[in-house]
Order: structure tokens, then C-alpha cells, then sequence
């Protein structure tokens, strides 16, 4: 027991560091993904192929090795879902086959909290989906988000859960903090935007 951390962390990291952006547009025959837009790995920048079916599969499979991970590790003990997830997330942002360098987290943070509270994963879902509706920028609709998870976790109760994603949440603001800049300048891309 005393090695299970370190094995659900890797775990969930070995599984959160595939690139499923990169590998379905590439299968898709649209080459690198990282050579568009914002460079990124994600499904926000996948859907500036003008692919919105891309987008989606990558948005769902990039979620869903967040839940995945958490929850093969919590059938071992429920701890370990909290490693695991947060395996995933950090296997997204800096994974071993490109270098470490990947996304910004958002899908896979969503699919964590799925796997670990899925009443907050809708939570977030509707912050989401209302601020995008609004603004049309995804990285600011993932930052109100981002702080209304850890606020609503603690408020249901789950305290460690809630340490767990101040800590990611505290990751996507650094990993967005290029986007807060251009927010600030005026100059983010909205949704929807080809890059």
C-alpha cells in the first residue's frame, strides 16, 4: 500500500499523456495540430481545423482519460483516484512523448472531476457553457470555471477533493496565462475561429 500513490500517480500519467489531438488529426489526414493556431493539443485548437467532429472526439477522449484513470485507481482504494487524476491532468499539460509539452488541461480536468464528483463536473459544465454562450472565448470560460469547481467542492463536503483541483486549478490559470494577456488586450480568438 505504501507504493500505491506513486503507482496510481504514474499511472494516471502514462494515460493522460496521450495525445489524442494530435494522433485524431493526424489519422484524420489534416497533419499537425500543433502547427495551427494557438499550437496546442487541445480540442479548442483542433476545432480551428474547422473540423467541429475532430473537436468533439477530442474534447470526449481527452476527458475521458481524466475519468478513466480515476476510475480504475479508485477500485483500489479511493485515494488513489485523487493520484490518478491528478496523474492524468499533469500526464495532458507535459507528456513524455512530445516532449512535455501538451495542452492546457481544461478536457481532462473536466474528466478528473467526473470521475471524482460528477454533480461538480456539471457544475462546470453549466459555467462553462454560460460564459462561452456570452464572451465566445473558451480559455475564459475555462478560468471562471476553474475557480467556481474548488468553491462548490468544499461547499458539498469534499474537502480533499477540493485540495486536489485548488491545485489544478491554480495549474490551468499558469497554463492560460498567455490567454489572460491577449484577454486583457482584446486580442483572444473566439470560438469558432480558424486559426
Amino acid at each position: 500500500m505504501t507504493y500505491g500513490p506513486v503507482v496510481a500517480l504514474v499511472f494516471g500519467y502514462l494515460l493522460g499523456s496521450i495525445p489524442f489531438g494530435l494522433l485524431i488529426t493526424r489519422a484524420a489526414g489534416l497533419g499537425d495540430v500543433r502547427k495551427i493556431g494557438s499550437g496546442n493539443i487541445g480540442a479548442t485548437n483542433v476545432l480551428r481545423t474547422g473540423n467541429k467532429g475532430l473537436a468533439a472526439a477530442t474534447l470526449l477522449f481527452d476527458a475521458l482519460k481524466g475519468t478513466v484513470a480515476v476510475l480504475i485507481a479508485s477500485h483500489y482504494a479511493p485515494e488513489f483516484g485523487l493520484w490518478a487524476g491528478l496523474g492524468a491532468f499533469l500526464g495532458h499539460l507535459f507528456p513524455v512523448w512530445l516532449g512535455f509539452k501538451g495542452g492546457k488541461g481544461v478536457a481532462t480536468y473536466l474528466g478528473v472531476l467526473i470521475g471524482l464528483a460528477w454533480q461538480v463536473a456539471l457544475i462546470f459544465a453549466v459555467v462553462w457553457l454560460a460564459v462561452a454562450f456570452l464572451f465566445r472565448y473558451s480559455s475564459l470560460a475555462a478560468l471562471v470555471a476553474a475557480v467556481v469547481v474548488p468553491i462548490a467542492l468544499y461547499f458539498l463536503g469534499t474537502p480533499q477533493i477540493a485540495g486536489l483541483f485548488v491545485v489544478m486549478s491554480i495549474i490551468v490559470f499558469i497554463k492560460h496565462r498567455a490567454n489572460i494577456s491577449r484577454l486583457l488586450a482584446g486580442t483572444e480568438g473566439k470560438i469558432g475561429a480558424k486559426g
